[in-house]
């Protein structure tokens, strides 16, 4: 009998090293999926914080050449690999539009090279141009509430 199990058994040795041959590649694939999906949020997160600072800096600022270096350095936070951004610094555009005027807009667009299962969905939602795929956001900020009457000097007047 126990040579009965000793003959099954040897019949069976490199069934582990097929099923393992078919199922790491299948997981690898599954694991990129759910990765790609996490860095190109992550710098849109990145790129969102960065857009609602640099408007609330650029609505008080008289120049808005401050606000474009705040938000370069904020971006900084932003891997430079090709899944998260790709250009380098160069490759940020940052618009700042109504500096100091109490209502500002920032505009961040930036590039990322997605992983090829994932750069036709990621095309769509975004869009591809020749740098990959575009992302882009944008922020508006007013530094004061509507309501608010009179303007700075008039406040300050209530207090003297």
């Amino acid at each position: 009998m126990r040579a009965e199990v000793l003959t099954a058994a040897a019949g069976r040795e490199g069934q582990a090293s097929v099923e393992a041959a078919l199922l790491v590649p299948s997981l690898l694939v599954v694991l990129a999926l759910l990765i790609q999906p996490a860095c190109l949020l992550y710098t849109r997160a990145v790129m969102s914080s960065a857009a609602a600072e640099t408007a609330r800096l650029a609505a008080t600022a008289s120049s808005s050449d401050d606000a474009v270096a705040f938000a370069k350095r904020r971006l900084k936070a932003v891997p430079e690999v090709g899944v998260f951004h790709v250009g380098g610094q160069d490759d940020w555009s940052v618009e700042v539009e109504g500096a100091g005027t109490g209502k500002a807009s920032v505009t961040i667009t930036g590039h990322a090279r997605p992983l090829p299962l994932t750069a036709a969905v990621a095309g769509a939602l975004s869009g591809l141009d020749a740098g990959g795929v575009r992302l882009e956001v944008t922020k508006e900020v007013q530094a004061r509430a509507s309501w608010v009457e009179g303007t700075y000097s008039d406040w300050v007047g209530i207090w003297e």
